[in-house]
């Protein structure tokens, strides 16, 4: 029986030992050409597995909207709110280096939404000031900064965004089951051909995670004057990794 080519083997290890990133393009799938070795009979298999792995990373959405009928004057209010919010983070500890800024305005109110409000309204709502970041923390942290810039005057906080905080470690473990369930089907497939499966030749894969749905953002009334409510209760989400893994093993 002639060996597989040490090239081969060499491929296919080298394509085993990267991880790949969620997403990220995996090697193409190869032809029948190079998937197939020259004098050398193989069994081709394509598996698919995945792991389940609980969010390490909450990336908080806060901020606020505000109106006002004069634009000079919500600007101040704005201003007076944009850093209530932000001292409000630092003196509880938050890192500076975590709060990122994501989108701010003033100006005036666009007309869709004056024309949902009766006349009175239009002219308390011409103009609108909003202003939102985005905090990293840890899950067990997600209730206490959405708490705090709530408290605070962000009328608009609460949208979660899940991750982990080494996907590639994820990848790699569905990488490996997937590898696993495809030589199991190999095997099975030789067993019933009454041939023996032998050694790996070739392998690709691509690895996915599954989107995150995140928590919608809420919108709170800043100016109410009931008692403040404790932090929202929060549980991480799971996410889910899948590796679909393309195989090639001789058979003898």
């Amino acid at each position: 029986m002639t060996k597989a080519p040490l090239s081969l083997a060499l491929l296919a290890f080298a394509c085993l030992a990267v991880p790949v990133a969620a997403r990220a393009q995996g090697i193409p799938m190869p032809s029948s050409q190079t998937s197939q070795p020259q004098n050398v009979r193989s069994i081709a298999i394509t598996a698919t597995d995945r792991v389940m792995r609980p969010a390490d990373v909450a990336t908080v959405h806060i901020g606020y909207e505000i109106f006002g009928p004069e634009q000079s004057a919500l600007y101040a209010q704005a201003a007076k709110t944009s850093n209530a919010i932000i001292d409000a983070l630092r003196a509880a500890g938050v890192a500076n280096d975590s709060i990122e800024s994501e989108q701010q305005s003033v100006g005036p109110t666009e007309p869709y939404q004056l024309n949902q409000l009766t006349p009175a309204e239009r002219d308390s709502h011409a103009f609108t000031a909003q202003q939102s970041w985005t905090v990293r923390s840890t899950p067990a942290e997600a209730a206490r900064i959405i708490d705090l810039a709530s408290k605070a005057g962000g009328n608009k906080s609460g949208q979660i965004d899940w991750s982990l905080s080494d996907p590639n470690a994820a990848n790699a473990e569905a990488a490996a089951h997937a590898l696993q369930r495809a030589k199991a089907q190999a095997q099975a497939m030789a067993t019933g051909l009454g041939v023996h499966l032998g050694a790996l030749l070739y392998a690709s894969n691509e690895v996915q995670a599954s989107p995150i749905r995140p928590v919608p953002m809420m919108a709170m009334d800043a100016k109410a004057k009931a008692p403040a409510p404790p932090p929202l209760a929060i549980n991480n989400r799971q996410i889910e990794t899948s590796s679909t893994v393309y195989a090639v093993f001789a058979i003898e």
